[in-house]
Order: structure tokens, then sequence, then C-alpha cells
């Protein structure tokens, strides 16, 4: 798992800001795998960019959400994922 697919998991979940998805990133990595918030921002403006999220800068902090487009990323990415055996 990259930190992108990480994220558009996190995001099927509902809405979120940057912020508390660095910090659920982390804390379903058990803390084994921290995040730089600056990592979490540049992702997310590449999932942004490539239609995977929405974000909403109408209030004091952007709001990143899935979109149906990143849906179907995080599904064709589960399924190319090998099962174990």
């Amino acid at each position: 798992m990259a930190v992108r697919e990480g994220l558009l998991a996190l995001l099927r979940e509902g809405p979120r800001y940057g912020y508390q998805l660095k910090t659920a990133f982390e804390a379903t990595t058990g803390g084994v795998w921290p995040l730089n918030v600056g990592q979490v921002y540049t992702t997310l403006d590449r999932l942004a960019r490539d239609g995977y999220v929405t974000v909403d800068d109408s209030g004091e902090q952007k709001r990143y959400e899935l979109t149906a487009a990143g849906r179907e990323e995080l599904v064709a990415w589960w399924e190319s994922a090998p099962a174990d055996e």
C-alpha cells in the first residue's frame, strides 16, 4: 500500500481534513508509518488534480471528499493486490 491508496481508503469512510487523514493513517498503521503533513497535502493535491477527490475550501480548512472516479480507482487497486495464499 502506498500513501495514495491509504488516503483514498480513509476517504471512503467520509470527507475529512488533511490533518485528520494524517492522524487516521498513522493510527491505522499502528504508528509504525508516520507521515509528514506535507506529504499528505502533496498527495491530496495530486488526487484532486487526477479527479479522485474534490476539495471544499469554503471554510477555514480544506475538506477532501472521494469522487466516483476515486472509488473506482480504489476498487481497481484493491482488486489488483495479490491475495494471500
